[in-house]
């Protein structure tokens, strides 16, 4: 039974979807996640899974332990909340907490990978006009 206040997923408290068979587990999830877990993890998945269990481990000694990822497409599973991810984006590791409301999705939705294009001033040779701006 659910305690108040405990996260919930899809009538599931986190609890018994921690101790939840991997089966059970994919027939909560959307049609997509599910189709994607029922055919297997690629190994570079199973890899970041091993990590994860690791990292779980070194928690409950009480050390605090970032897992560094380049696999974004790797749905988040209850067994991975509250460790701490990074994910890389083409340029530098986005820290990522997991908390309840992440499982189902995929890891890369929470490591942006463009960024705001901040326009500047004009540089020399940009246009014909910019020839007469005068230099600083």
């Amino acid at each position: 039974m659910a305690q108040k206040g405990e996260p919930m997923y899809r009538g599931h408290p986190l609890s018994e979807l921690a101790t939840m068979n991997m089966d059970s587990l994919i027939e909560l999830l959307p049609t997509r996640r599910r189709r994607t877990l029922k055919r297997g993890l690629p190994p570079r998945q199973k890899k970041l899974l091993l990590k994860l269990r690791a990292a779980r481990k070194q928690q409950r000694k009480g050390k605090d332990v970032v897992v560094r990822t380049h696999c974004r497409d790797m749905v988040v599973l209850p067994e991975m909340v509250d460790l701490t991810v990074a994910i890389h984006n083409g340029k530098d590791f986005t820290r990522v907490k997991i908390i309840p409301q992440m499982i189902g999705h995929l890891l890369g939705e929470f490591s942006i990978t463009n960024r705001a294009v901040k326009h500047g001033n004009p540089g020399i040779g940009a246009t014909k006009s910019s020839a007469y701006v005068p230099l600083k």
